[in-house]
């Protein structure tokens, strides 16, 4: 599905957490009744170290605007260095777009704890505020968006 020219962007993103932090402190922005975007789709992960650098790719192939892993705090990942290699695959992710010409702040990396449930707000309306400013991805259009679009239409 492609974006309609004369509806106002609204960038598609795609928060990876971890179960033990970030996921617990999406859970408890949730619980404090915190506003972030809607359009930050978050999934879970047991560690972050299981993020290979394919699936930021694929998510970007796919039509997300952009993508944010979020882990444990640095020195304090429930799997010992997870959260530790998982931001060396985020910056070989940013350099391989900057290569190929895209914004490598489309993809970034964030570390929280549990009980960070207002910085995880923070962070997706942050995030949403930046991929706003670089527009759509250039990959638009991708299975991400027409999901949504699917979803969207099953759910009016």
């Amino acid at each position: 599905m492609t974006r309609e020219k004369d509806t106002p962007f609204e960038p598609e993103i795609l928060a990876i957490c971890c179960k033990y932090c970030a996921y617990a402190a999406a859970d408890l922005a949730g619980s404090m009744r915190l506003d972030y975007p809607a359009n930050v789709k978050v999934i879970q992960v047991p560690c972050t170290g299981r993020v290979d650098m394919i699936h930021l790719l694929k998510a970007i192939e796919e039509g997300a605007d952009g993508v944010y892993v979020a882990g444990c705090l640095e020195g304090e990942c429930h799997f010992l260095e997870g959260n530790l290699k998982t931001r060396k695959k985020v910056e070989a992710v940013r350099k391989a777009l900057a290569q190929i010409g895209m914004e490598p702040d489309r993809v970034q990396m964030f570390n929280l704890s549990s009980a960070m449930g207002p910085r995880f707000a923070e962070i997706a309306r942050e995030m949403t505020e930046s991929i706003h400013k670089l527009g759509p991805s250039p990959i638009a259009g991708g299975t991400f968006r027409a999901e949504a679009a699917n979803t969207e239409r099953q759910s009016a």
